[in-house]
């Protein structure tokens, strides 16, 4: 790496070890995702298992918010990583023992996923927050972005993996990620912080309750999180990927993981244009208008008879995804307190749990009584009714102008 700048951070040990074991596990989880809900639905043939495979992943994350919080923030996060990723390891080689001896079943397949879900409650907050950590504090923010490009790669990279492997067998998947959570366990075990975090106090219900007391006092925060609330719940298709995968376009798996990786590409296109081009005027206008455009690209999939268009549409989705994203994130960690930014943003990463994992059960839910196709349209017009009655409900949202809180 003599080629890289003195001052880049992956010319520090911890943060390049971090960075690969973000990149396997993440994959790893991306692949067994897409081979349960295969092996689900060929099991079971009932879309709303689908959907179920998100609510059971989606309780645990509610249900152990606090707990997690205090145990990132008490305990070493290294080894909350560490114990997240042997976890997941023992996950993977459940599903791969059971396929082997034949005791394969949908209540096996539910209780891993509801056993995955725990850990990825534990592992996602810990990922987030370990990263100052790994780097001295100028390199922060480079740090921050790099542990994200190694996210956004294995969530492209790792689902059409996932699905190109599974023509070769369900067996072959589950390996292929018990070795990869493995690997991710060894490289965390080398990690050595080059810092070690400040002491902070730990998250309880009165913290919790003061970042919901802020966000009702300011309307454009409260607004952009409860629209994106509102929009994952009911514009969301992954859960119904494996119904258009076989059903619609009547493919095999290995289309499955290239339906599953297309929004990732559209994301990551928007966030390399959005690096070059950033968004500096207009900000509350241009994110009714990606949220919009989130909802067309959800109809148009729906609407497509071709695999080919479905992809393009789904790549749409993604792109208009990551605009909102950017932005949401932005104004809600400018348009906070810093002595209140904390809390604010892990009632938003709360939120955001809950329109990911329920969006994912309204989605199969529905579709067990309407069908895939009528229940993602349904989807996508609502996500455009709430975008034209969130400009009305939220007009500071709709005015703001400058990420910084400036208003036009």
């Amino acid at each position: 790496m003599d080629h890289l700048r003195p001052d880049s951070v992956f010319r520090h040990r911890p943060f390049v070890l971090f960075w690969f074991a973000r990149l396997a596990v993440t994959a790893s989880y991306q692949m067994l995702v897409v081979a349960v809900a295969w092996q689900l639905y060929a099991l079971t043939s009932n879309p709303f298992d689908l959907g179920l495979i998100g609510l059971i992943q989606f309780i645990p994350a509610m249900l152990l918010f606090l707990i997690v919080g205090q145990v990132t923030d008490r305990y070493d996060r290294r080894r909350v990583l560490l114990f997240c990723q042997i976890v997941e390891a023992v996950a993977a080689a459940t599903l791969l023992v059971g396929l082997i001896t034949g005791f394969t079943s949908r209540d096996l397949i539910l209780a891993v996923a509801f056993i995955l879900g725990i850990a990825r409650a534990f592992e996602v907050t810990a990922m987030q927050i370990i990263v100052p950590g790994l780097v001295p504090l100028p390199l922060v923010p480079s740090a921050v972005a790099g542990s994200a490009t190694a996210n956004q790669a294995a969530t492209i990279t790792g689902p059409a993996l996932g699905g190109f492997l599974y023509a070769l067998g369900p067996s072959v998947v589950y390996a292929v990620c018990l070795t990869l959570f493995a690997a991710a366990a060894v490289l965390t075990l080398l990690i050595h912080m080059e810092r070690t975090p400040p002491a902070r106090e730990p998250l309880t219900l009165k913290a919790l309750f003061a970042g919901f007391a802020f966000m009702r006092r300011s309307p454009v925060v409260f607004g952009v999180i409860s629209l994106d609330l509102f929009v994952v719940l009911l514009g969301g298709v992954t859960a119904l990927l494996p119904v258009f995968a076989r059903d619609v376009f009547d493919q095999g798996p290995w289309a499955l993981g290239l339906l599953r990786a297309a929004p990732g590409v559209g994301a990551l296109t928007m966030a390399l244009v959005l690096t070059r081009r950033p968004i500096e005027r207009h900000s509350g206008k241009m994110m009714f208008a990606a949220v919009a455009g989130f909802g067309l690209a959800a109809i148009i999939f729906a609407s497509s008879a071709h695999i080919v268009v479905a992809l393009l549409a789904l790549a749409l989705l993604g792109a208009c995804d990551m605009i909102s994203v950017v932005i949401r994130m932005t104004l809600v960690q400018l348009g906070t307190p810093d002595e209140l930014r904390g809390r604010v943003t892990a009632v938003n990463g709360l939120f955001i749990g809950a329109s990911n994992q329920l969006g994912e059960f309204r989605a199969g839910a529905m579709a067990s009584w309407i069908g895939a196709v009528p229940a993602v349209l349904v989807g996508g017009v609502g996500t455009l009714v709430i975008t034209l009655l969130w400009t009305r409900l939220f007009p500071a949202l709709w005015r703001a102008d400058r990420m910084g809180g400036d208003k036009a």
